[in-house]
Parts: structure tokens; sequence; C-alpha cells
């Protein structure tokens, strides 16, 4: 029996690979950076399936380089805003993707950077770094309590939720706007719906859990910074588009807001001369809110079985567009 043909556009950890392999022919894109567009076009030429990360885009011209017999794209992400789903579904290709596994990951990160801007914990480790630690000061690099304070969750999705858990361990009173407010949400986690910019104004952290989309792009922007408190700390673990780096920049530097803890960004990854880098009350990390060895482990064995279910025609695990396994 001939196995399915597929390429994957980085070398995943090696539990999943080896169940690609074992099942498909397989190429890998073994470097550390994406495949140039123009190898992706090459290399997804004549190809059964395509198991991506989210830094590759896949449109609807990369879906016709693959040809009419590419079944599956296994996205080792949560978010799927690099793949064109409508041009996907179209083309009867199936979508998979890989969501629940990193929720607890992802959400200890989240406050992680949020404990992390509060106390300005990258700060401290500069200042001892430069060698400006003389002694010890009552004014000495102070920053903002977590216990007690507001937390605005913006988006309140399975993170979202999960963040909140974490919030209620420090006694913080959680704020959330969410699309329905449901019920449910709010008593699980001793929340209160809410609307933006009464979250804005209130809350002494916000912390970003929608997907990108057109109507999330942005939504915090030069309007959303003059509605937070001067005292506010921003967490983004979502995408980076959601926030106006321009604006921020402006928050940050004007005083509007305290300071921002940052794992994605716009653009990403943020070249090292940009002008946010330069600011002391920003922390940006390079995208690492999942990465745990445990976590990336399972999305790998996940995209994987999505990967080869789709080949096969079965329903994988976690479709994106499930109506294209219906039959006509």
């Amino acid at each position: 029996m001939i196995k399915p043909n597929v390429y994957v556009t980085r070398a995943i950890p090696e539990n999943g690979l080896k169940m690609v392999h074992d099942a498909c022919r397989a190429d890998v894109w073994d470097e550390e950076i994406p495949p140039p567009r123009e190898t992706l076009l090459e290399q997804i030429a004549g190809r059964d399936g395509l198991l991506c990360l989210l830094t590759d885009p896949i449109d609807a011209e990369v879906m016709d380089a693959a040809g009419p017999q590419l079944k599956v794209i296994s996205n080792y992400a949560v978010g799927y805003d690099n793949i064109d789903l409508e041009a996907a579904t179209e083309r009867s290709i199936l979508v998979t993707n890989t969501p629940g596994i990193l929720t607890d990951t992802t959400a200890d990160f989240a406050f992680a950077l949020l404990m992390a801007g509060a106390r300005r914990v990258v700060e401290g480790m500069d200042y001892v770094r430069e060698g400006r630690w003389k002694t010890w000061g009552p004014r000495l690099l102070t920053g903002q309590d977590v216990h007690g304070a507001t937390l605005g969750v913006i988006g309140m999705g399975r993170i979202g939720t999960a963040v909140c858990r974490r919030a209620r361990g420090f006694d913080m009173e959680t704020l959330y706007v969410d699309p329905g407010c449901a019920p449910e949400k709010a008593e699980e986690v001793g929340a209160k719906c809410v609307n933006l910019d009464t979250l804005l104004r209130e809350s002494d952290f916000v912390t970003l859990h929608v997907p990108l989309t057109d109507e999330t792009k942005h939504m915090i922007d030069a309007k959303a910074f003059e509605k937070m408190k001067p005292s506010a700390v921003l967490i983004n673990t979502a995408r980076g588009p959601i926030i106006d780096s321009d604006a921020l920049y402006r928050a940050l530097t004007d005083g509007q807001i305290a300071a921002a803890a940052l794992d994605v960004t716009h653009p990403e990854p943020l070249p090292v001369d940009h002008r946010l880098l330069t600011l002391p009350n920003l922390i940006v990390c390079p995208h690492i809110a999942s990465s745990s060895v445990a976590t990336r482990s399972k999305m790998a064995t996940t995209a994987a079985r999505n990967l080869i279910a789709g080949l096969r025609g079965e329903r994988p695990p976690h479709p994106v567009n499930p109506k294209v396994l219906i039959s006509p």
C-alpha cells in the first residue's frame, strides 16, 4: 500500500514526527525559520497532506500549488488565522487544529507575565546586570500589587477562563468581556461580565484572550489606552495585531498605562531595532506561552493524529471545518 505524501513545515517534537513518518512519506523543513514562500509553493506540489505552523501563511495559492489531491491541512496551533479557511472549504480540504491542550500552560504564562509586569521583574534583573544595584531603598523599583487587584479578561474562552481561576488564588476581582456573557462562566470563576469600556476603566490588569479577526484587530488602540488606568498593566498572549503597536508605544511613553507584557507582537518577530524594545516598562517574549515540554509534545501527537485521520478519510480529533467531511 502506498503511503500518503505529506510536507511538514518545521520539525515538531519527535513523538509526533515519528507518527507522521510511520504513516506517511514525509519531507520536513528542518530549519529554525519558516520555509520561504517559493520553497513552500515548490514543496507542496503533489502532496496529499500538510502539517504547518501558525507562522506559515496557507492561502489559495498554496492550496492550488499542491493540487486537487490535497486532503488535509493540520495546523500545529490552536489559532488558524494563518489559513484561508474559506478557500480550504471551497476546495474540500479539511483543516484541523490543536485546541485544549495548551490551555493551562498558556494561562500559567499569562499570569507569569502579569506578575512580572506588575512587580517589574525584568527591570530588576536589568538593574542588577547593569551594576546599578548599590543598596536597598524604599522607593526602588516599586510596582503594582497583584493580590486584591481587579483583573480584566477580554475573551472568556478556555484560556481566559483558566486565567480567571488563577486570579481567585490572589483574591482578585475579575471582570470579563465575551460575546453572550454566558452566566455559567461567570459563576464558575466568580467573574462579572461587563462592557469593554467598563473593563478598561476599572481594571488594574487587562489580559487578552480573543482570536484575531477583523473585529478584534487593533481592539486595543489609542482610544482604549485613554480609558485605562495610568497604573494598569496590559498582557497579551493571544495575537499581536489585537494591539495597535504605535498606540502601545505612545501609551507606555506618555504614562497612560504603567507597563505591558507581551508574548505576541506585531510585527512578529519584533525587529531588534524596533522602538518598543527601547522601553523599560515593556516585557517582550518570543511567543512561548505554550512552550512547555509536555504541552508541545501533546500538540505534536494531536497534530499528527489530525493529519493521519484526515488522510485516511476518518474524522480527526479536532476539525475546524467539519462540513467538508459530509458527503454531498
